[in-house]
């Protein structure tokens, strides 16, 4: 068996196989109501803008970050029909250096609504909520 067979992918202590590196990951959303999801992604949870773009004068999609965290929204097109679900399946997972209390309290008066209240799990402070578009995100204390 080689190094780079699927059977041996996961294995930790190979370092052949783990050859990525990553610095940041960043995630590309596509959403029903772009305008709707940009006011809750700012408002309710404190992204700020880094860039929009625009087709035809309309905004198609908007760039967001919080510190190093980074979402791009895109104004669902239709192409694959609009009442296709998202966000099943997967959470977006972001640490900050913040009391999770504290921001969990905030978000919720700006009018967010939480998934699950902060708790302690696995040695860290983790609140979960979802967006507009029913996408997760967990909110995490770093470890």
């Amino acid at each position: 068996m080689t190094a780079n067979s699927p059977a041996d992918a996961g294995n930790i202590d190979n370092p052949e196989v783990h050859s990525l590196d990553g610095r940041e990951l960043s995630a590309s959303l596509t959403v029903n109501d772009l305008e709707k999801s940009f006011t809750w992604y700012c408002y309710v949870l404190g992204f700020a803008v880094d860039e929009k773009y625009e087709r035809e004068g309309k905004l198609v999609a908007v760039s967001l970050r919080a510190g190093s965290a980074r979402i791009v929204l895109g104004q669902d097109d239709g192409a694959k029909g609009f009442d296709r679900v998202k966000g099943e399946g997967f959470s977006l997972r972001i640490t900050t250096d913040q009391d999770i209390d504290d921001l969990a309290n905030r978000i919720k008066e700006r009018g967010g609504v939480l998934a699950s209240e902060p708790a302690d799990v696995y040695g860290a402070r983790t609140f979960r909520l979802l967006d507009p578009d029913g996408f997760r995100l967990v909110i995490s204390s770093v470890r």
